[in-house]
């Protein structure tokens, strides 16, 4: 077994997938109604391109993007209206956040013959130390370190500060680590950047169109399928 297991957290350890789509969708119409527009189509379609932009780049902050959208149409966002926006919107996604039914069974386990640790990208909320993880206060007994990349001076992942970061702190090299994240961009390429080997996981009960790569990562669709990987990737 590898020293270390090292885990992304939404879409990995716990699913947000249907409060983020929530939450979007409550901002796209709280945005399309303070802008006072007609056309919804050009509207979204301007959305969507700006958001995609911003997530390209690794910065995930909703009232940025918003005011971005504002600044389009020639409008500047009232900072009060954003920090509304921004407050309902991660209420919703908090609301709806839930634990994979087999991620404490697995980290318990897992925990037994390795070191585990978590590296997540911040969310771009107002005030630090607010990131979903704080949500389950069960889960910190299983992590010797966890990373919240995009604080503290750390760049968000893709890039490979908070994986070496991460690794530094647990006091041990890539290549005695694995790291187990559902983002190709952001987690199995960041990951291997940073010389580690990554498992991506395409979570089963998750609705989502996964990228075709030309390159392979090994894949599971539950995180209890780690432990078939005990012969192969997780070997030291």
């Amino acid at each position: 077994m590898k020293k270390a297991v090292i885990f992304d957290f939404g879409q990995t350890l716990a699913d947000s997938a249907r409060g983020f789509r929530t939450a979007e969708k409550e901002a796209e119409a709280e945005l399309f109604s303070y802008l006072r527009l007609t056309s919804w189509d050009d509207f979204i379609l301007l959305y969507r391109k700006v958001r995609k932009a911003f997530h390209e780049r690794s910065d995930f902050s909703r009232s940025a993007l918003w005011a971005r959208v504002c600044e389009h149409y020639g409008t500047e966002a009232a900072p009060a209206f954003l920090e509304e926006c921004e407050e309902s919107y991660w209420d919703t996604v908090q609301n709806q956040t839930f634990l994979f039914p087999e991620t404490l069974d697995t980290l318990e386990k897992l925990s037994l013959a390795c070191r585990l640790a978590l590296i997540t990208n911040t969310q771009g909320q107002k005030n630090t130390g607010k990131h979903r993880i704080s949500l389950f206060p069960d889960l910190d007994r299983f992590f010797r370190v966890v990373v919240v990349a995009g604080e503290a001076g750390i760049p968000a992942k893709p890039d490979p500060s908070p994986f070496l970061v991460c690794l530094e702190r647990l006091g041990i090299e890539p290549s005695e680590a694995v790291y187990v994240g559902d983002d190709w961009r952001i987690d199995i390429c960041g990951a291997r950047n940073a010389g580690i080997d990554p498992v991506w996981l395409q979570h089963r009960s998750v609705t989502r169109s996964w990228p075709d790569v030309v390159e392979s990562a090994p894949v599971i669709t539950s995180l209890d399928r780690l432990f078939d990987l005990e012969n192969t990737i997780l070997c030291e």
